[in-house]
């Protein structure tokens, strides 16, 4: 008689358990590459570097739509590295990265809260027509840290919104960045971003952010964009402005040609200027770019240089050449 209420009571279980999540799914996607890196400069006393590094992550998604019509999606990312959002001690030992719960009809538009690793609506659409070059040249071979172009305020439990379409080709979001810098008189941020695609070819978009973070260096952000493809050449152009209460306001300029060569294989050329009243000369980057594919591996290879990295008379420039090897699976 136990034996038979044994498994009764696992068959009810098995049917509630079945029940509960019969309209959604999970999905497991990941990537893996390979990249050898060099820095090399002509400076006196500052030594480039030549590296291998290893690049990882496995991406959980699920979810499924309810009876109501609503869409619930969540998503979490294993990628062991310092952008891990659990252990801030120890970052370099977290494998949890990035997640985020996603709510979404076609009447509500969609809302997403992101745990860990979330953007603004306006640093969602600030990276630079060429690329954010820049970016390749932080803390490396004697450029400080500081020489980067700094976005609105975003990161763990951000919330942002995305409007509904009600208007062809047009996309609407909002955000917003709870708290800041208590001791440092710090507020929560908001920002908000518009992206047109209704002509063909062509993609514009505009975004604006505040970083309230801490009341002493409170900023806004705002990024405009537009690209245009025609065949298999696209040609891209960016700006973005940091104007903060100090006198550290930033300007960041970009443009960038893509040619298509074929279906696997593709190039680009951009360029960046990073300018900021505080420097004695306007940081320059250029890049050049390939890439092919093949399934799911693409081979890329490139070589960027910064020139005036750090705005200073006596400055570091700096080439940076690569090879990478990616998988997507």
């Amino acid at each position: 008689m136990n034996n038979l209420k044994k498994i009764g009571m696992t068959a009810l279980a098995a049917s509630l358990v079945s029940t509960s999540v019969f309209a959604g799914e999970l999905t497991v996607s990941g990537t893996a590459s390979v990249t050898y890196e060099n820095y090399t400069t002509k400076e006196v006393g500052i030594v480039g570097n030549k590296t291998f590094s290893q690049g990882n992550e496995i991406n959980f998604n699920g979810g499924g739509e309810l009876d109501n019509g609503m869409t619930v999606a969540v998503h979490f990312q294993l990628d062991e590295g310092t952008n891990s959002g659990i252990n801030t001690a120890t970052p370099s030992n977290n494998l949890f990265d990035n997640h985020s719960v996603t709510v979404s009809s076609d009447a509500m538009g969609t809302f997403v809260f992101s745990g860990h690793g979330g953007s603004s609506a306006q640093s969602a659409l600030d990276t630079t027509a060429a690329g954010d070059i820049f970016d390749n040249f932080d803390a490396t071979a004697g450029i400080a840290a500081t020489s980067t172009f700094r976005s609105s305020k975003a990161g763990n439990n951000n919330l942002k919104y995305t409007l509904p379409n009600v208007v062809d080709g047009l996309s609407a979001a909002v955000s917003y960045q709870p708290g800041g810098n208590a001791s440092a008189g710090g507020a929560s941020s908001t920002a908000y971003g518009l992206t047109y695609t209704g002509v063909e070819g062509l993609t514009v978009s505009y975004g604006y952010g505040e970083d309230n973070a801490t009341s002493s260096i409170e900023s806004e952000v705002t990024t405009m964009s537009a690209s245009y493809a025609y065949g298999p050449v696209t040609v891209a152009v960016s700006e973005s402005e940091n104007d903060e209460k100090t006198n550290t306001d930033q300007t960041l300029k970009s443009v960038a040609v893509s040619y298509t060569i074929s279906d696997n294989l593709s190039v680009k050329y951009g360029e960046e200027t990073l300018e900021t009243p505080a420097w004695v000369k306007d940081a320059e980057y250029t890049s050049i770019s390939v890439a092919y594919t093949s399934g799911g591996m693409t081979i890329s290879a490139g070589s960027q240089s910064a020139e005036n990295a750090e705005g200073a008379v006596a400055d570091a420039d700096v080439d940076y050449n690569y090879l990478g090897l990616s998988f997507a699976f």
